[in-house]
């Protein structure tokens, strides 16, 4: 169209010009028609010239037939382009925003519940890392929401293992591997360890120097529920391998939230148990055996704790408790720690994906 408009203009200036022209022909061509005996061979060849002043107009009023005929076409595209808008818009007025959304959620939580049927079982490896992005201290964590499912696409980091309150929530996952587009929430307690989750829009940490968990709602900037966990040990009694008051670690896989610890009564070995997600309360626990100042960190898939050896290079998925039987198995499933100190370890169940900090890396398997 801009092309059409340059091209009209330029044409009209054209044939302004020529007006003039045109009408002393006009009015030469009277006389020589009532009186053409009174044209003699100058006049004639004056008229002549004239004409062929006027030549180069021809091709200006063929571009106008043209370009008619295209404004025509255009007119017509138009028309159809409307009609088509207009039968989408009135397919879309058959249904309610909301319906059409909670339609699209309800089709997403049946492909999700088939999915779980068919894809959990036992883990049989693990691939190569890929580093997203490389930021923050040694120790940290970062994740984005466990719940499915979501169209909830933000990330949220926490740097630092002890003391802090400052979370980076990013927008997106490219916000976050480009740093921008942030808010930074400040929790009203600080958190101790990296064992912390994100679960339907809530962050779920153990308070600093105390074995409270704590449920910490994004939306409304609020704690909506703090309990103990009766007889866990805090304030580094019974870390991971690597230390940094990690005696509490909150998970969440396909069955729902848990919550990995350790008592004296269970003789430091890893305790894990179910967590209502609302009122925080352990549902059931199992002892796991395993001593837990022996595990580099954990996750859980389908209702199996998978312990790591070592956080250092290395290490490997070393052993398996399921808590459908109630029963252990030792394993020997290979595991890249690309950066040589793990201080994170997560499985998300939505994009099935483990979420790592590797020595102030944030990395995915």
């Amino acid at each position: 169209m801009e092309v059409l408009d340059l091209r009209t203009f330029r044409d009209l200036q054209y044939v302004r010009n020529t007006e003039a022209l045109m009408k002393g022909l006009d009015s030469r061509l009277r006389v020589a028609s009532e009186g053409h005996k009174a044209l003699n061979a100058r006049s004639f060849q004056d008229l002549k010239e004239k004409m062929r002043e006027l030549l180069p107009l021809l091709p200006v009023l063929e571009q106008y037939k043209a370009d008619s005929r295209l404004i025509v076409h255009l007119k017509d595209e138009v028309r159809n382009l409307s009609g088509i808008l207009l039968a989408i818009q009135e397919e879309m007025g058959a249904y309610d925003y909301e319906e059409l959304q909670q339609r699209v959620l309800l089709l997403e939580a049946r492909l999700h519940a088939c999915l779980q049927k068919l894809g959990c079982g036992k883990l049989t490896g693990v691939s190569n890392p890929i580093t997203i992005r490389a930021s923050g201290s040694r120790f940290g964590s970062w994740m984005t929401d466990t719940m499915t499912p979501s169209t909830d696409s933000r990330v949220w980091y926490m740097d630092g293992y002890y003391k802090g309150r400052r979370v980076l929530e990013f927008r997106s996952l490219s916000d976050f591997v480009s740093g921008q587009n942030f808010v930074q929430p400040l929790l009203p307690h600080p958190w101790a360890g990296t064992g912390h989750v994100v679960f339907n829009g809530s962050l779920y940490y153990n308070k600093f120097q105390s074995n409270v968990a704590v449920r910490y709602h994004f939306r409304s900037r609020s704690v909506l529920v703090q309990r103990s966990l009766a007889g866990a040990g805090y304030n580094n009694t019974f870390p991971y391998s690597w230390g940094g008051f990690s005696d509490i670690d909150f998970m969440v896989d396909e069955n729902g939230l848990w919550a990995v610890y350790t008592t004296n009564q269970n003789a430091g070995n890893i305790v894990v148990s179910r967590v209502d997600p609302h009122t925080l309360e352990v549902l059931r626990s199992w002892d796991t055996g395993y001593p837990k100042r022996s595990a580099g960190e954990s996750f859980m898939i389908c209702g199996i704790l998978y312990v790591t050896n070592s956080h250092l290079a290395g290490a490997k998925i070393y052993f398996a408790y399921h808590t459908n039987t109630s029963s252990y198995e030792y394993t020997d499933i290979p595991f890249h720690n690309q950066y040589s100190h793990i201080s994170m370890l997560d499985y998300n169940p939505r994009e099935r994906v483990l979420y790592t900090w590797n020595n102030g890396h944030q990395v995915i398997y």
